[in-house]
């Protein structure tokens, strides 16, 4: 026992209140968890669903679209209580990296089945992205080689689309421009005179029966004969018009852009597809830029609707 000496000082004792209101105040500021996987690929499947256009919840008539807040509240709420049920009605719209969100009922079989399904249509998108981004890479690179979409070259492979676009509006002044132009063209690659001569008369009478059995084509297609005399009407209209220079110019524009389509979408007979589409040196796509790229691959709902289909 300590005893108290006249004169002598002690230290107060430390008051406890305040050890208590900082053990107070730990525990109400807990460290924050980190999300798990299954609980980040549940907050992420939820938004995709209620941003999408999907039906979550049947409402009575005249009754308020639900906010996004509610569509999310709704969402969660059914995927915690039928996550199966969940899984089959919205499995469209998810994506491999929300799969983890079914870990708890990975056993399933209808489990098992719809994760196939939706990693099949990812694989699929992903080849099918590939395979744009190859030919778009290629697309440029033939633009700047500038052979295979020459007017000439594109002339004779579409001949009917290009006398609809530019042939029929040309002066004679430019058909001879035209030609001269194809002869430079084959003198410069080192043919003979006259056997180059010889072989675009022969290539250009080929164009010309070609031409008119499209064109002929074309014509035939027509059901009734009412619609021919309205066909024929429209067209001694067209070629009385006479299109002014900016309107030529718009319409080989509108022609070139065709194209370009035809050669993305693979409808070029006579090109070698897989040696673009199979070929890793497309991979690089530097050379697009980015506006032109977006352009491209905006796809059609209906379409994307219809490949979903036919995986499932």
């Amino acid at each position: 026992m300590k005893i108290k000496m006249w004169g002598e000082i002690l230290e107060p004792p430390k008051p406890k209140e305040k050890k208590e209101k900082t053990r107070l105040n730990t525990l109400e500021t807990p460290v924050e968890q980190p999300q798990t996987a299954k609980e980040s690929a549940t907050e992420a499947m939820v938004e995709v669903i209620a941003q999408s256009g999907n039906h979550v919840k049947s409402q009575q008539i005249g009754e308020a679209e639900l906010t996004l807040d509610q569509r999310r509240e709704e969402l969660l709420q059914q995927y915690k209580s039928r996550p199966l049920v969940f899984l089959e009605k919205y499995h469209n719209s998810l994506k491999p990296e929300h799969l983890a969100a079914f870990a708890h009922v990975s056993s399933d079989p209808r489990t098992q089945h719809y994760s196939k399904v939706i990693e099949r249509r990812a694989t699929g998108c992903t080849n099918k992205t590939r395979v744009k981004n190859h030919r778009y890479a290629a697309l440029r690179s033939l633009q700047k080689e500038g052979g295979y979409f020459s007017e000439e070259q594109m002339r004779r492979r579409e001949p009917l689309l290009y006398e609809q676009y530019i042939g029929q509006y040309l002066t004679d002044e430019e058909v001879l421009e035209r030609s001269q132009e194809v002869w430079q063209e084959g003198t410069s690659e080192g043919s003979g005179g006259l056997a180059h001569l010889l072989l675009n008369t022969y290539q250009e009478r080929l164009l010309q029966n070609r031409l008119q059995e499209e064109q002929e084509r074309e014509d035939g297609a027509q059901e009734e004969e009412e619609e021919e005399e309205e066909e024929d009407d429209v067209r001694g209209r067209e070629k009385e018009w006479e299109p002014s220079a900016e309107e030529k110019a718009q319409l080989r524009e509108e022609f070139i852009s065709q194209m370009h389509q035809r050669f993305l979408d693979g409808k070029d007979e006579d090109f070698d597809y897989s040696e673009v589409d199979e070929n890793p040196d497309y991979d690089n796509l530097d050379i697009v830029s980015r506006d032109a790229e977006e352009k491209y691959f905006d796809e059609d709902d209906d379409e994307e609707e219809d490949d979903e289909n036919m995986i499932e």
